[in-house]
């Protein structure tokens, strides 16, 4: 599928890899050959957990959004050492002092706000969302003390989007506070952007008009996709397809409700799907439902709408997920988060209930492949297109208590395990939603709650 022109190149641009949200990576990743492990996540260290880690191709530089307990931070790391060569301080989460202050740890850990959801552009910087309602961009340049981030741009939303949050001297604000969670570029360059309480709004990066839509009684937990046809956001309601006007305006080309279930189910953010849309060569676009007892995976027509196929996944009442599926030609990868909540709440030696599922599309409809009972609580798994390999972050139940968590590659064609190597053990190594990530250079990289993991062939 064609690149983007104002992002980085595929599967180096964003924690989808790409414009689409394919999770697919045009380059390899380890094969298992002598496998190696270097990591930051030190026992009695503080949390880092990384959300999103890209690569920088110009620099060969990783540049990555981590947090630090309600610290955030841009960071810009050697892939080899994963020791950091710049860093920037980004504005906390409103939902760290509502953690704090009510005692609600779990408005924390359902938040996707804070800057995570951002993508590197097509000179490598960084565009990212902030808690402080502003979009900006961040060049990192070298100079004679070393690497530095640089705000090359910088975007104030408050006008548009309501900012009353709680602070530390302010709690419990009279407010309203409306996190934006996600920005990516459509194939014009603006800048498109989403919020949690269900707002859609542009951004013209060359004259600074912003735009913006409400979406009403919905919310929108997770990103977005873009392709030449539009722009693909779900909400926790319905799946809808975007085009701007002549004056920047989203509007809805079409809107497709689906199943969204009675509630939140264990192993997910909200109620509602809990994929980020994924576009598919030949005009598709795919997300899940909270059906249940089983949720079904949905094809569309990207061009009208249309629902094409859907078919249920996983075992009854065992059957939800919170991460984007998988595009891989015309076929899709769903993984299973059914039985995770968070790291906090995954009891020593448990895992979720597992399996991660291939689908085809064909003219008749779609068709499961094969399904992996490989338990991946709750990663973003990633493939490598050249490999045929599928990897995910994975944990079996283990009677003795310990979590060990391993980096595992799974055959593409044959849904057979190929390699498992550990990434290592405790509750330090739990991702917590924190994707895998591939880099040109032959490595995949698990942000985990100790820091950032990496796995590459000696």
């Amino acid at each position: 599928m064609p690149s983007n022109p104002h992002m980085a190149r595929p599967g180096t641009a964003a924690m989808h890899a790409d414009s689409w949200a394919s999770d697919t990576y045009p380059f390899l990743g380890p094969l298992g050959r002598n496998p190696k492990v270097v990591s930051t996540a030190k026992a009695g260290g503080l949390p880092a957990l990384c959300s999103t880690v890209n690569y920088a191709a110009r620099t060969h530089l990783i540049v990555a959004q981590c947090t630090n307990v309600g610290t955030f931070t841009l960071r810009l790391i050697d892939p080899k050492t994963l020791k950091d060569l710049a860093t920037f301080k980004l504005p906390a989460r409103p939902s760290t002092v509502t953690a704090v202050t009510g005692l609600d740890v779990d408005a924390v850990l359902t938040d996707t706000s804070g800057g995570a959801y951002y993508y590197l552009d097509d000179k490598d910087r960084a565009v990212l969302a902030d808690s402080n309602f502003h979009v900006r961009r961040f060049a990192h340049v070298r100079d004679g003390e070393g690497w530095k981030f640089k705000v090359t741009d910088d975007w104030n939303l408050k006008k548009y989007v309501p900012h009353s949050c709680p602070t530390w001297s302010e709690p419990e604000p009279k407010g309203v506070c409306d996190p934006v969670t996600s920005v990516q570029p459509d194939w014009k360059g603006d800048i498109w952007w989403v919020t949690r309480k269900g707002r859609v709004g542009t951004i013209d990066p060359k004259t600074g008009r912003v735009k913006v839509v409400k979406l009403k009684g919905e919310q929108i937990q997770n990103s977005f996709a873009a392709s030449r046809d539009g722009v693909s956001v779900v909400s926790d309601h319905a799946l809808y397809k975007f085009r701007a006007d002549a004056q920047g305006r989203p509007k809805a080309v079409w809107r497709k409700p689906y199943d969204r279930g009675t509630r939140r189910k264990s192993g997910q953010l909200d109620q509602g799907s809990g994929t980020t849309p994924t576009i598919l060569q030949g005009g598709l676009v795919a997300i899940t439902d909270n059906a249940e007892p089983r949720m079904n995976v949905l094809v569309h027509r990207m061009s009208d709408g249309e629902l094409l196929c859907k078919v249920p996944v996983f075992k009854p009442g065992k059957s939800a997920t919170d991460n984007s599926l998988i595009g891989f030609g015309r076929s899709l990868v769903v993984e299973n988060n059914s039985g995770y909540r968070n790291f906090i709440e995954l009891a020593s030696g448990a895992s979720s209930h597992g399996g991660l599922s291939r689908i085809d599309i064909t003219d008749s409809g779609c068709r499961t492949v094969w399904t992996s009972k490989e338990r991946s609580p709750s990663t973003v798994a990633k493939a490598s297109v050249p490999g045929g390999l599928v990897y995910a972050y994975t944990k079996e139940p283990r009677k003795d208590g310990v979590d060990a968590w391993y980096l595992t590659a799974i055959d593409f064609h044959t849904g057979k395990t190929v390699f498992k190597v550990l990434a290592g053990t405790g509750k330090l190594f739990d991702n917590n939603w924190a994707p895998v990530t591939l880099t040109p250079d032959g490595a995949a990289h698990v942000g985990v709650v100790g820091g950032l993991v990496t796995v590459r062939d000696s």
